[in-house]
């Protein structure tokens, strides 16, 4: 039996060396929002919402295309690796980085393709109307 066997858990990715590090990628159904204090940075109806088991329970995360930005962000010269999501490049506005992107995840992660989130303390995200 595998961790977190659970019919909830059906479709999740799963770490192929760690059967209890997953995440599970769902559509987002209301408009997302993202602002840097009063600066519009993301608005979509086509966000991704991902919920990570690993070490422990991480806070879920949204994820949104990169044609639904409003602002130019700029890369920042840092990257870090994901077993189940790939390389992580990482981004900032105004010289102060506020999140990061997949180019290139791990084919069972590619939903996540030029989709990016954002560090909760740097934005504020509002969902829904």
């Amino acid at each position: 039996m595998t961790a977190l066997a659970s019919p909830a858990f059906d479709d999740a990715i799963r770490n192929p060396s760690d059967d209890a590090h997953l995440m599970v990628i769902k559509n987002v159904s209301r408009r997302i929002r993202i602002y840097r204090g009063d600066v519009l940075i993301a608005d979509t109806t086509s966000a991704l919402r991902v919920i990570e088991i690993g070490k422990s329970v991480y806070d879920p995360v949204i994820y949104v295309p990169a044609a639904d930005l409003s602002v130019a962000v700029e890369a920042v010269d840092r990257s870090t690796h994901c077993p189940i999501k790939g390389d992580a490049g990482y981004i900032s506005l105004g010289g102060d980085e506020i999140g990061w992107i997949y180019k290139d995840p791990i084919d069972f992660a590619r939903r996540l393709a030029d989709h990016y989130a954002f560090w909760p303390d740097k934005v504020r995200i509002v969902e829904g109307e």
